[in-house]
């Protein structure tokens, strides 16, 4: 494989579309699986860097023995750690054989796009549309995780994008809605929202200055 040439035409796409555009170069052939990341520009949009380990594309590289049945994809979505939303197109670096010896990855982050695209919507007409059913919970760590997810959904911007006023309604609709009857509930929802237990009780305690 030609890192030389994958590292030109990472940087070329990078500067071509800008920072939310990751490009990412896996090597297959190096044989550590800890390590794969050979080339990434604007690593910061997946918070990775090179020597980085593999993502799901390489491991089914890696373990497909049939070369043959490894098909490119193209703007599938994925998510990162702090909820920001990618489109992601993966292509295998083939060898004369057919072998994938390396995977050439761009993510591009969407996240302000959708926002965007969810403020235009709510000023223009609107079909009648029906609540989408809430999932049954199995357990009430399951619960705990709806109602985050639902936190996040009310605000309407990802963890990473929230500042306090956001983190503070997202937590009074959770107080409101007893997620912290749940054991220990308080520890993950602070871990979650990058804050502490102390800032945490300090957010319930400002929940009445808070509008939904």
């Amino acid at each position: 494989m030609d890192l030389d040439f994958f590292e030109r035409l990472s940087k070329a796409l990078a500067v071509q579309f800008g920072p939310n555009c990751e490009i990412a170069v896996h090597d297959l052939q190096s044989g550590d699986l800890e390590h794969t990341i050979a080339v990434i520009e604007n690593g910061h949009v997946s918070h990775r860097k090179v020597g980085d380990g593999p993502s799901r594309v390489v491991l089914e590289a890696l373990q497909e023995k049939d070369p043959n049945a490894l098909a490119d994809s193209a703007g599938y979505l994925m998510r990162t750690h702090d909820g920001r939303i990618l489109r992601c197109t993966t292509v295998y670096i083939r060898d004369e054989n057919g072998k994938p010896e390396g995977v050439f990855s761009i993510n591009y982050d969407i996240t302000e796009m959708l926002m965007a695209e969810r403020a235009i919507a709510s000023l223009l007409p609107q079909k009648d549309e029906k609540k989408t059913p809430d999932r049954i919970p199995l357990s009430v760590n399951d619960l705990l995780d709806d109602l985050i997810e639902q936190s996040v959904e009310l605000v309407g911007k990802p963890v990473a994008m929230m500042n306090k006023e956001d983190k503070i309604r997202a937590i009074a609709f959770l107080n409101k809605a007893g997620a912290f009857l749940i054991t220990r509930s308080g520890d993950k929802v602070s871990k979650y929202f990058g804050i502490s237990k102390y800032t945490l009780y300090s957010y319930i305690d400002a929940k009445n200055t808070v509008q939904d």
